[in-house]
């Protein structure tokens, strides 16, 4: 059985560290044997959410019906300020669309949670906050997380990073939401 993964995050900067590092996560996903979906960059540029507006815009649309059909979810949020952007956070809000479904919010889904800043506080922070939202949307985060510190790793424009040990987590994490997508399946 295929399952399905999204990839949640990024920044406005296209191609932004965060988003690269969604995308070595999401590899680990596919390399476990899931389709992924990307949703980063411009795609997260949403209308603030409103739960009285029922009307949406159609990358709002694209996000909440991703996550519906969504196994398992990666989010990756840049650290600003010492927390999960305002971008990535708009984004988790449109969950609450999802409250009514069989499989509300992200009930029973394993969410990877990885943070970027520009030091090891932000970092750390950040995926500590990720976590919290998590449990609070009732999604199973991974065992692993991942705080990656920008002033010590970089992520390239071909896929690459400078730390293989960074990598290898980040990929670790896309195979354990992979790994529970299918269990749960079964």
């Amino acid at each position: 059985m295929t399952v399905t993964v999204v990839g949640i995050g990024g920044s406005l900067r296209p191609n932004s560290q965060s988003e690269r590092a969604m995308r070595i996560a999401l590899a680990g996903a596919a390399e476990a044997g899931a389709k992924t979906i990307e949703v980063c960059g411009p795609d997260l540029v949403l209308p603030f959410y409103d739960p009285a507006v029922p009307e949406r815009a159609h990358n709002a649309d694209r996000l909440v019906e991703a996550l519906r059909v969504a196994d398992g979810v990666v989010l990756v949020s840049p650290g600003y300020h010492g927390t999960v952007s305002g971008l990535v956070k708009n984004a988790l809000d449109y969950v609450e669309d999802l409250r009514g479904d069989g499989r509300p919010y992200l009930d029973g889904r394993a969410v990877g949670c990885v943070a970027t800043a520009m030091g090891w506080q932000a970092s750390v922070t950040t995926l500590t906050a990720l976590r919290s939202i998590v449990h609070a949307l009732r999604g199973w985060p991974t065992p692993l997380g991942a705080a990656v510190n920008s002033q010590e790793v970089d992520f390239d424009a071909d896929g690459g990073c400078s730390a293989p040990s960074v990598a290898d987590q980040l990929r670790t994490i896309g195979r354990q939401v992979t790994e529970f997508a299918v269990s749960r399946a079964d």
